[in-house]
């Protein structure tokens, strides 16, 4: 998301990262200062008080998570008070805080909404399909927003469509490279592959476009692992390939590159999808360059605000600023 509201013209005065791979994923490509600590921590030592117009961020989506149970007893559904604290000290006009869909609904999203509100600011909660603007992904995220000038609510009215072969264009089908060691790495440099086993080869070739783990359980039965003939609801889009010409039908997570977690099979290709085309189908552009090993990047990539949808957001913020000032 801080690479959406840099491509619109804000300037990122601070960040905040608990992982240190990801914080300098975050240094190398926005030139700024990042914090490397849990949010709480960096409240309570002060090392976030910097004035802002803008706070935005993700706090844990984890405790919200339907692939996690929503449970309301994880911790990391606290961790949003940090994030208003930062909201409070700043001084800002607007905050922008993103997270997975349940957060709308649940209990602390109405405390989110009632704290902003006895702070002055107006608030608006949204839930938005990112395929509506242009990422080729039907990833659907939360937004509260709080503005103290005036209602502010995000317009998702313009319609734009990405699809897969969009997104692929000028990607080689085979992989060909290895990841260097030691150095940030981005775009072609992120086109490396799995070994698959032959009986994963067999699989991936048997899955017809646009299909899944029900057509391998069809064709081939004596293929199809027992807990997936077993299991007839919850996570049952495994195994998927992705279509050409319409956007991802799944959210792009952390563990993109395991078939069996998601529809991540290449469209054409028996493979799952690299981690380049992984960052494509986020949005980051191809000079965007990740730290890390190739899990770490994996987990920048998934757990990732797709860029194109930050900077949809920032402009919006962005005119509003200018219009009530």
């Amino acid at each position: 998301m801080a690479l959406g509201f840099h491509q619109a013209g804000f300037k990122t005065v601070l960040g905040v990262e608990i992982e240190e791979p990801f914080a300098a994923t975050f240094r190398h490509n926005l030139k700024c200062p990042v914090v490397t600590a849990p949010i709480e921590d960096a409240v309570r030592s002060g090392e976030v008080g910097v004035e802002a117009d803008v706070v935005i961020g993700g706090p844990p989506c984890q405790g919200f998570s339907n692939l996690n149970g929503n449970r309301t007893s994880d911790p990391r559904r606290k961790l949003w008070r940090y994030f208003m604290d930062v909201v409070e000290s700043s001084g800002c006009a607007v905050f922008v805080m993103e997270n997975v869909p349940n957060l709308i609904s649940s209990v602390e999203g109405d405390r989110i909404v009632a704290l902003a509100k006895k702070m002055g600011f107006h608030v608006t909660r949204q839930k938005l399909l990112a395929a509506r603007f242009g990422v080729p992904q039907n990833r659907w995220r939360a937004f509260i927003v709080g503005s103290r000038l005036g209602p502010l609510e995000l317009n998702e009215s313009n319609g734009e469509t990405t699809t897969v072969r969009e997104a692929f264009r000028g990607i080689p089908k085979k992989p060909h490279y290895v990841m260097p060691n030691g150095r940030p790495v981005g775009g072609k440099s992120l086109h490396f592959g799995r070994n698959p086993t032959e009986m994963s080869l067999k699989r991936y070739k048997l899955i017809p476009p646009g299909g899944n783990r029900f057509d391998l359980q069809r064709l081939a039965p004596e293929l199809t692992p027992d807990c997936w003939i077993r299991k007839t609801k919850g996570g049952t889009d495994l195994f998927g390939r992705l279509a050409w010409d319409e956007p991802a039908r799944c959210t792009i997570r952390t563990e993109f590159y395991k078939p069996e977690k998601g529809r991540y099979l290449h469209p054409s290709a028996h493979r799952p999808i690299t981690h380049w085309e992984a960052a494509r189908l986020q949005t980051f552009p191809d000079d965007f360059e990740f730290c890390g090993t190739k899990i770490q990047i994996a987990i920048q990539i998934g757990n990732a605000v797709p860029p194109t949808l930050g900077n949809a957001v920032a402009c919006q913020v962005m005119m509003h600023l200018r219009s009530c000032r």
